[in-house]
Order: C-alpha cells, then sequence, then structure tokens
C-alpha cells in the first residue's frame, strides 16, 4: 500500500474564501490548508510537505533549501515568479502553475474599465447623483458624449491567453487590434 502524499497549501483564501471546496485536492493525500502564511512562518509550515501550493506566498532559494522534502511546488496562479526557478531545478523540485487561471475573468474585468472609462460611467453616475440631470433642460442627458470603440485601435501589451482573449472581445466590438509581446502556447 502506497503512502498518503502531504499537500500544504501557504495562502489558500486568495483562492477560497469559503467557497470553493477542496475536496479533490484532499483526496490526493493528507492536505493542510492555511489561509495566509508570513514569510517567517514558510519553513516551519511546509516543513515535512512532499507538496507546496502557494498563490502570493514567495519561495526564495534559502526557503526551498530548507525543505528536504519538497518534490513540487504548484503556484495556483498564472505565473511562476513567486518561485525561485534556478534554486527549484538544483534542488530537484518540480514547478507548475495554472496557466488558464483566470483568462476570462481577466478580461472581463480589462473590458469593464475599458467600458466604464469610454462610457464616462463614473463621472455619468457621480453628476446624476448630484442633480445634474434634473436640471439639465434636455430629455437625454450626457456628462461627456460616449466613445464610440467601433473602429478605435485598441492597443495590448503581452499577446498570452489573457491578451488574446481581451484581443477577442475588442475585435467583437469593431476595434483595430495592436498588440506586442510574447504568445505563450
Amino acid at each position: 500500500m502506497s503512502r498518503e502524499v502531504r499537500i500544504c497549501v501557504l495562502d489558500g483564501y486568495t483562492l477560497n474564501p469559503g467557497d470553493n471546496p477542496w475536496d479533490d485536492l484532499a483526496r490526493l493525500g493528507e492536505l493542510t490548508i492555511y489561509d495566509r502564511t508570513r514569510p517567517e512562518e514558510i519553513v516551519a509550515r511546509a516543513a515535512g510537505f512532499e507538496v507546496v501550493l502557494t498563490n502570493k506566498t514567495r519561495l526564495d532559494g534559502q526557503t526551498l533549501a530548507q525543505l528536504p522534502q519538497l518534490r513540487f511546488v504548484s503556484v495556483l496562479a498564472t505565473g511562476v515568479n513567486v518561485i525561485d526557478l534556478d534554486a527549484a531545478r538544483r534542488l530537484g523540485v518540480a514547478v507548475s502553475n495554472v496557466p488558464v487561471y483566470g483568462t476570462d475573468s481577466v478580461a472581463q474585468h480589462t473590458w469593464a474599465l475599458i467600458l466604464a472609462l469610454a462610457q464616462g460611467v463614473v463621472e455619468h453616475d457621480a453628476a446624476i447623483r448630484a442633480g445634474e440631470w434634473q436640471r439639465c433642460p434636455d430629455f437625454s442627458f450626457w456628462h461627456d458624449a460616449p466613445v464610440e470603440l467601433a473602429g478605435r485601435m485598441l492597443g495590448i501589451v503581452g499577446f498570452g491567453r489573457i491578451g488574446r482573449r481581451v484581443a477577442e472581445l475588442g475585435s467583437a466590438f469593431g476595434m483595430k487590434i495592436l498588440a506586442t509581446g510574447g504568445r505563450r502556447p
């Protein structure tokens, strides 16, 4: 019979503030979850675990060297910038991320911000709350004229999954897309 793998989540709250069960992960082995981990707590909490999952908690070379049982680290996000990849490689620790995490939600949020700017949502709301529409002699009230997106240029820096999704949505608005940066598989 094989021994259960020991899994530690260092900062689970950002991924699961209480609405996302860890059941599937718990079926893989012994699971310990911390909502948040301060830098000085990392070694004590991760000691003895073969698998460590993190989101924003940094694992530098010095920290990784103090975790001899560690075999695998996964960043619960799209990047791996919180892991010292050279040290992990030297120590034989495999590192992964979740490359499709947040693609649609980040693109959607990007478009919420673009549309809020194009339509002047914040300024228009403030003007209405200040009574400007009631004082306006016209039925149609605009604080500032909205910006028509069709035919305009959308510049995107970084053309990975999220950048490509933002571009797709921009194309649906009839925008011309100008993008720079690497395309990740």
